[in-house]
């Protein structure tokens, strides 16, 4: 397959770039930083240098990989930051928007340049197209003091079901993923500011990630990266709109029940009025 993955200089997406590598995929990497010395280790591995919430950067890596590959099977949009972490109502207005445009128009910039390649006639269309969005970091939930990481990440899952629902009938699929409790540069990051600043309870959630085994660490690092193989494979066909767990959900036996999840809002953020809980 041929697979751009944004934010592959670092964290779930690095790790993401070297098990597609292994498999024998093509990726091209799309990241701030410099990837020379990456590319130089990997023959099937390209990338262009860019800012994700610059849209005229991600176009121009667009067009580069239509330039240089016939056709792209995939596109996983790994990139984000957790950006401006205080209580909403004292943030920092401009780094608040700073965050929400990096997670959320990062997200939709990347679809939106690379759309042409992924939805081309159906009858030239060798399989169907895949896409993979992150989401997770409070998508579900409420989390204080991360209220522009959340309200990027809920918003990822909601442009997810959106084009899912727009592109009923050609062959792609697209999902959300909430890849879990992993070790990166994020959880580096809340433990680095400490208490005072991201709350005790994900300081506390931070330490105990941080302290875990390198087993336990890896193995949850393993299973957010099976998850995306198999959303990525033809054993999903047919599952799109969906926000799934990496660790929580049983997404390996999810393509036995593809037409009653596409009859039902399983796996979809949605309103829960009183007659739900009846």
């Amino acid at each position: 397959m041929n697979i751009v993955v944004t934010g592959s200089s670092t964290g779930i997406g690095r790790a993401l770039a070297e098990r597609l590598l292994a498999r024998g995929h093509h990726v091209w990497g799309l990241a701030r930083s410099d990837q020379s010395d990456f590319a130089a280790q990997q023959p099937n591995f390209r990338f262009s240098r860019c800012d994700v919430a610059d849209y005229s950067a991600v176009a121009a890596a667009a067009s580069a990989v239509a330039a240089t590959w016939s056709h792209l099977d995939a596109l996983v949009c790994a990139a984000g930051l957790q950006g401006e972490i205080a209580p909403a109502l004292t943030a920092d207005p401009a780094n608040w928007s700073a965050t929400v445009r990096a997670n959320l128009d990062g997200t939709y910039f990347a679809l939106r340049a690379f759309a042409p390649l992924l939805t081309p006639p159906a009858a030239a269309a060798p399989s169907r197209k895949k896409i993979v969005c992150f989401s997770g970091g409070g998508a579900t939930k409420p989390r204080a003091n991360f209220s522009a990481y959340g309200v990027a990440k809920t918003a990822v899952v909601r442009l997810v079901e959106t084009i899912a629902d727009e592109s009923r009938g050609q062959p792609l699929d697209i999902n959300a993923l909430a890849p879990g409790a992993i070790n990166t540069r994020l959880t580096d990051e809340v433990l680095a500011l400490g208490p005072a600043v991201v709350g005790a309870a994900e300081f506390a959630a931070a330490q105990k990630q941080a302290a875990a085994t390198p087993a336990v660490s890896a193995a949850a690092l393993a299973r957010a990266l099976d998850c995306v193989e198999w959303l990525l494979s033809p054993a999903s066909d047919g599952i799109t709109g969906r926000l799934l767990s990496a660790p929580w959900d049983p997404w390996p036996t999810l393509g036995d029940q593809c037409a009653a999840l596409a009859a039902s809002d399983v796996y979809t953020l949605r309103r829960i009025v009183p007659e739900d809980r009846k």
